[in-house]
């Protein structure tokens, strides 16, 4: 599998470089891929919810929302130390609370990062864009999301799934570290 070769080069290469992979959902040998993925050992494992429930036979008619988010919580059973990523895009004509139930979904999975950007048209053949959201109002997306437990969070306008990365990664690698010190009296 290309993803396991990739990882163990530059493992072999750069053995301190963080690797962060994105994958689809492996369509019915999701377990297999997603055992020899963690074997190989990356540091965050990224896969994109991309929208809500609703919209999935629109927006991603080859994929199930569900499947995803099972992909997610194998990940986490098979390697509770990867951390585990996902995204949404907005302004596909998504309700608010929609929204705040992808996000308890994606606890509910165990995801640690979350990423949520403007959904932008890229041809005509795309779905439209419905709405462009306010800062203001992904400002609000990301405090409730922090408010339900994720790591990181990354939300505004031109957040992409690989916004910010690294940068991320060492805040997030840092906040799991702060939940898990000894609680001092």
């Amino acid at each position: 599998m290309q993803f396991v070769k990739v990882i163990e080069a530059i493992r072999r290469a750069a053995p301190g470089t963080t690797i962060e992979i994105l994958t689809p959902d492996f369509r019915g040998k999701m377990r297999e891929a997603v055992e020899a993925i963690c074997a190989a050992g990356p540091d965050v494992y990224n896969h994109n919810l991309e929208t809500v429930p609703r919209l999935y036979p629109t927006i991603r008619p080859g994929a199930r929302y569900y499947a995803s988010l099972r992909l997610l919580e194998e990940v986490k059973r098979h390697d509770p130390l990867i951390f585990t990523k996902s995204g949404v895009m907005l302004g596909l004509g998504e309700a608010r609370l929609e929204v705040h139930q992808v996000m308890d979904d994606m606890r509910c999975a165990g995801v640690d990062f979350l990423t949520m950007g403007q959904y932008l048209q890229p041809t005509p053949k795309h779905a439209r864009v419905e709405e462009f959201v306010t800062p203001q109002a992904f400002a609000a997306f990301g405090a409730i999301a922090r408010a339900k437990g994720f790591l990181q969070v990354a939300a505004s306008p031109l957040t992409r799934s690989s916004y910010h990365a690294g940068e991320d990664f060492a805040q997030m690698r840092a906040a799991r570290a702060a939940k898990l010190a000894p609680q001092r009296p």
